[in-house]
């Protein structure tokens, strides 16, 4: 089974639901000795199949698969029809999915996907597989990660019998990894936070959450964690599957701020603060997924037009730092940089 000391590089490219996490990402990350992460949120098992065996056909290294689990259902119907009706008054040839009660991702189909192409690394993003899940993913081979964003996450995942933590900071672009959707998320800073579940647990850690540089790498594996996975920091690389205007956006000297908001997906994500965040995130119901199904038709109209402030533009605190690129430049440079701030 694989492990986190079989990394040439302790470097982990985070698995960014929505397209940026392309296999072409994955290989490039796996390939220079860092882990490259396929995100399997929102995806059918079909295509997340289809991907995982392209990965497999280009790498022979390790690579991994996150899924998401499944949520809560719906509790105030009434609010997301209003929030669809307002949008649709904004929007007004959209046309809208129905308001499903509950929607699960798929997650047992692709915890069998996972498990039939015995993926190396796999994991979990808001909340954790279920026992017999994780007993089935363990006998398949597979090395499972949770994501905690608190102390008591990180002792209940222990319990669950995961192989390691992703410590998320509240620094993070996109999606906090919460496990309840309401709750309010965290606000303690990740070096802070890994200090705090370092004094708990004994399971290797991941950290990530606004890291961009070689001197946060070095401070972050000197107090405790085994590896830091980056998000933002790639999206601008030549292999990143994200948008041409999220990138740019990056770089964009009208994108000033990153901010916490509710408004595209009903769960508490960090962005770039664009105008449909200033319109939407004091009215938005935290409902989630379903205020992500109803975004979706005009975050792709955004994309189709190029308008960034439509979009969904996650990101890191870090985001001014994204390098462009291969992959392979960016986390060189990474790497030269933190073993240059080790011996400065």
């Amino acid at each position: 089974m694989f492990t986190l000391n079989d990394l040439a590089i302790p470097i982990i490219a985070a698995p960014m639901a929505g397209g940026a996490s392309a296999p072409n990402l994955v290989v490039a990350v796996s390939d220079v000795g860092g882990l490259g992460f396929l995100a399997g949120g929102y995806k059918t098992p079909q295509v997340l199949a289809e991907q995982i065996v392209d990965v497999q056909q280009r790498t022979k290294n390790p690579f991994g698969v996150n899924l998401f689990l499944p949520q809560s259902p719906l509790t105030d119907r009434a609010a997301v029809e209003a929030y669809r009706d307002a949008l649709a008054r904004e929007n007004p040839s959209a046309v809208f999915s129905e308001i499903d009660e509950t929607d699960d991702d798929w997650f047992a189909e692709k915890v069998a996907v996972v498990i039939a192409h015995k993926v190396p690394v796999v994991s979990f993003t808001f909340g954790l597989p279920p026992v017999d899940a994780v007993e089935r993913m363990h006998t398949a081979g597979s090395f499972l990660i949770a994501t905690v964003t608190s102390v008591p996450e990180a002792r209940q995942a222990v319990d669950r019998g995961v192989d390691a933590l992703c410590v998320q900071g509240p620094e993070a672009g996109g999606h906090r990894g919460t496990f309840a959707t309401r709750d309010e998320p965290g606000t303690l800073a990740l070096g802070e936070l890994l200090i705090a579940i370092r004094e708990v647990v004994t399971l290797p850690l991941i950290v990530a959450g606004g890291i961009h540089s070689g001197g946060q790498i070095a401070s972050l594996l000197a107090a405790g964690a085994e590896a830091v996975q980056l998000g933002t920091a790639l999206l601008r690389t030549d292999e990143s599957g994200a948008n041409p205007a999220h990138q740019d956006a990056l770089v964009d000297p009208r994108f000033t701020e990153t901010v916490i908001t509710w408004a595209f997906s009903g769960r508490p994500a960090r962005g770039l603060r664009n105008a449909f965040i200033t319109a939407h995130d004091a009215t938005v119901p935290h409902e989630y997924p379903q205020v992500h199904h109803l975004t979706k038709t005009v975050r792709a109209d955004a994309a189709r037009r190029g308008d960034p402030h439509g979009l969904a533009l996650w990101a890191g605190t870090g985001f001014r730092e994204a390098g462009t690129g291969s992959a392979a430049t960016v986390l060189a440079a990474l790497w030269a940089d933190t073993h240059a701030a080790v011996v400065s």
